[in-house]
């Protein structure tokens, strides 16, 4: 049985709402993680998902943050946030089940510059999330966790590596360290399993004038699976179509396929 999953950071929920309704219609995938809706729970769309035959659950705040998962099934099992000592970040983190499969979708601090209060927090964050991980489930059984993790870990990730290690939040040897961390954990980075080459972006800055026609991107949306789940994983891809669209969120949609 086909099993499909897609994130998206749509860098706000109801400003990208109808390039997401026109995705789900077209590429029909069982469960869509989002991030940054930046928007309150009582004003999440939900309606319109509802209408395109999807559930969805979500956590989120005005103008920041927000996570959501949008689901063909309903999901089981239904949590917001780390449950620790530390800060909750109830927009950072859901987790739900579908299909018996737990799935993970954080929206990760960005950090704002190397050296800040934000970038240490950022680390620790990672930190408690590694220990999340630790508390809840283990590498041998099936899990999937996907997001914008804000981690270009490896020199492929990111347009201009050398411009960039060890002075970007995103791009540095502590990131590196981290991300590694989570796969000797015991996750599996999908997408690099189906795409190992160069040149494979889901994020192009406004910033950058024609960052998408001229290949400036990065990537920091991830797609991970334990190895029971990431061995029947069958694609990864990135669309880069929502990208070209009229007033488009500066990500795009990064998409696994598995055969259960």
């Amino acid at each position: 049985m086909a099993f499909k999953i897609a994130t998206f950071n749509c860098n706000s929920v109801r400003s990208r709402l109808p390039i997401i309704l026109n995705w789900l219609k077209e590429h029909a995938p069982d469960v869509l993680a989002l991030q940054e809706t930046k928007v309150v729970d009582e004003l999440f769309p939900a309606s319109e998902f509802e209408a395109a035959g999807y559930h969805a659950v979500f956590r989120g705040e005005k103008s920041y943050n927000g996570v959501a998962l949008i689901c063909r099934e309903s999901p089981k099992k239904v949590s917001f946030g780390l449950d620790d000592a530390g800060p909750a970040d109830e927009p950072r983190l859901i987790l739900a089940e579908v299909r018996r499969i737990p799935i993970v979708n954080t929206y990760v601090p960005q950090g704002h510059e190397v050296d800040s209060p934000k970038w240490r927090y950022k680390l620790e964050w990672l930190t408690r999330l590694r220990d999340y991980f630790d508390r809840h489930f283990t590498g041998r059984k099936r899990l999937i966790w996907v997001g914008d993790l804000n981690m270009a870990p490896t020199p492929l990730d990111v347009y201009d590596s050398k411009k960039f290690m060890g002075k970007h939040v995103c791009h540095h040897p502590k990131i590196t360290e981290a991300y590694e961390s989570f796969l000797d954990w015991g996750f599996v980075d999908v997408f690099r399993k189906h795409r190992p080459d160069p040149g494979e972006f889901a994020f192009f800055d406004y910033r950058l004038p024609k960052s998408l026609e001229r290949g400036l991107g990065w990537r920091v949306d991830h797609v991970l699976a334990t190895k029971p789940m990431a061995g029947k994983s069958s694609d990864a891809y990135i669309d880069l179509e929502p990208r070209k669209k009229e007033k488009p969120s500066d990500h795009t949609f990064m998409v696994a396929e598995f055969d259960l």
